[in-house]
């Protein structure tokens, strides 16, 4: 390493939470495998592979074989892997900055990536299939709102969910129409109910009248 530089470390327990709540869809992913290898290869077992112990490929289809070792789950690797959850070690040639000025910029950096990475893949910003300017600028101002209001929900979450796992969770909150002014929503995890604790807004009902459906809409304005 070059002497014209240097090392700030730190720990966030905001980016503890995030890593763990990112993990916990391999978590599921690989608890899914051990129970049920005939759905998965070696293509769609990537990142929950990690997790099981005694995990063997078909060399030629690509398969999990079970016929040898009953895959397991590797709880020595979690906890490896858990242990260094929140830390961050920068590398910089700033050496004029303080370490707390080097981890606000970088905080400020790796926030915006992950704003870019979340339009493009969870908003779905591009590609766009659009040609007149005041549609791609309406696109581009939706994506834009929503991104904000998943960071507002993220802090009123108080970061326990990652960004792209509560809007993942939330396009699938939807209601069918039944008769008579009743409505039936047929979703809700662990967000919705994080919802409802922090922000009493109560998705949990499964069936809903229009009327209860507008209070709730009031009510989020008030919030």
């Amino acid at each position: 390493m070059s002497t014209y530089s240097k090392i700030a470390l730190f720990y966030s327990r905001a980016y503890d939470k995030k890593a763990k709540a990112d993990r916990e869809s391999a978590i599921t992913k690989a608890r899914d495998l051990i129970g049920n290898p005939s759905k998965y290869t070696k293509a769609t077992s990537y990142g929950a592979a990690k997790y099981v112990k005694n995990i063997e490929y078909d060399p030629k289809t690509g398969e999990i074989l079970t016929t040898k070792h009953q895959p397991v789950f590797d709880e020595q690797k979690l906890r490896e892997d858990e242990k260094w959850d929140g830390y961050y070690a920068i590398v910089t040639s700033e050496l004029e900055k303080t370490d707390n000025e080097i981890i606000d910029i970088y905080r400020g950096l790796w926030k915006i990536e992950e704003s870019f990475k979340l339009t493009k893949s969870d908003f779905e910003t591009r590609p766009i299939y659009l040609s007149r300017k005041d549609r791609i600028e309406a696109h581009f101002l939706i994506c834009f709102i929503a991104l904000v209001i998943i960071r507002i929900l993220e802090k009123l979450l108080e970061y326990k969910f990652s960004a792209s796992h509560m809007a993942d969770s939330l396009s699938h909150v939807s209601c069918s129409p039944l008769e008579e002014n009743w409505y039936l929503f047929d979703y809700a995890d662990e967000i919705t109910d994080e919802i409802k604790k922090k922000l009493n807004i109560d998705l949990s009902h499964k069936y809903l009248r229009l009327g209860d459906i507008k209070k709730i809409l009031a009510d989020t304005k008030k919030i």
